[in-house]
């Protein structure tokens, strides 16, 4: 036996077999090769996943959707968002309540607290007075004086009941009586509202605006480009068999009306022209005007489309992983 496998972590703690045989259990990374049907070819929606039918949009990131899916997709979106921005004010302007009530009742219990001291220090001095009038005025004197010391038994056998509730909660935890009152926004210990950790204790604040479901940046309607998609037709279209006004075959070039399938394309903005790169670098790019329409267009006005892909391994990214976990 070799020394490699005596040490920690120097063999693997399943066969190839037993992988296998758990792998379609969801056991260790998961990875398959993408085929061509796996892949969204050049011209198709990238939300509905299908030929574009009517109207092609593209967003900034240089993304093809159909204008129906995408306009839905923000109206939905725009309501979710909505619905989350009304329940995080909720919960926001709960967390306000709570503080207010919290700062009100200490507000209150300073002022009692004030208040029980201030009496306090008023019934000590009108006990040493009624005291001292007791010791100099005779029996009148000697009845006032048996009041105020009944006043003071009083008091105390008050304040001994208070003693022994609270000796009574402490000892006696399992009482229902003595069990802790929690209140949301305060400790258990001193009753402090925390009011930074009950905010950050809030769900993250919903976006402004929706995200773009592809880039994932925030997207409005009117960022939207309109594109003048060329198509070839499709062979039920040249068959006569589909009287369909639908043209469901591949985009070709608007200048040299060549297939467009993986390679680099370019749209302007300004017209909604689509042209091969390699068109563009030779015709459009040196005098910066469109060869269709002849308007002249600026660098920023040129977009970059993002390219169909295919099952071949050099058109892009045809293998996809899913991590899981293992034993290792």
């Amino acid at each position: 036996m070799t020394r490699k496998s005596k040490q920690p972590g120097g063999h693997n703690p399943l066969t190839y077999a037993e992988r296998k045989r758990l792998k379609s259990s969801g056991y260790g990374t998961q990875s398959t090769r993408l085929s061509t049907e796996s892949q969204l070819p050049f011209g198709h929606c990238a939300l509905g996943l299908s030929p574009i039918e009517g109207d092609a949009v593209a967003t900034n990131s240089g993304h093809i959707y159909s204008r129906e899916a995408i306009v839905q997709y923000l109206l939905t979106k725009n309501g979710e968002l909505k619905r989350q921005r009304a329940e995080y004010e909720r919960q926001r302007v709960e967390v306000e309540n709570r503080r207010h009530v919290w700062e009100e009742k200490n507000r209150k219990e300073t002022e009692q607290k004030f208040v029980t001291k201030d009496q306090g220090a008023m019934s000590s001095a009108l006990v040493v007075r009624e005291d001292a009038a007791a010791a100099s005025g005779g029996g009148v004197a000697r009845g006032s004086s048996t009041s105020s010391t009944a006043k003071t038994a009083s008091g105390n056998t008050k304040g001994k009941e208070i003693g022994q509730q609270n000796t009574l909660q402490h000892v006696s935890y399992w009482l229902t009586t003595s069990q802790p009152i929690h209140q949301k926004g305060t400790s258990g210990n001193d009753g402090d509202f925390h009011y930074a950790a009950e905010i950050e204790a809030l769900p993250t604040p919903p976006p402004d605006r929706p995200t773009s479901p592809m880039s994932g940046e925030p997207l409005k309607l009117k960022q939207l480009i309109p594109l003048h998609l060329v198509h070839e037709e499709s062979d039920e279209k040249k068959s006569g068999m589909s009287s369909s006004n639908i043209n469901t075959g591949k985009v070709l070039c608007a200048v040299s009306h060549k297939t467009i399938t993986t390679q680099p394309t370019i749209a302007i903005k300004t017209t909604g022209q689509v042209m091969l790169k390699s068109v563009y670098d030779e015709l459009a790019k040196p005098t910066m005007t469109c060869p269709v329409t002849g308007k002249k267009f600026k660098e920023k006005d040129v977009l970059e489309l993002i390219k169909g892909k295919s099952g071949f391994a050099a058109s892009g990214n045809v293998v996809a992983k899913k991590y899981n976990p293992t034993l290792t």
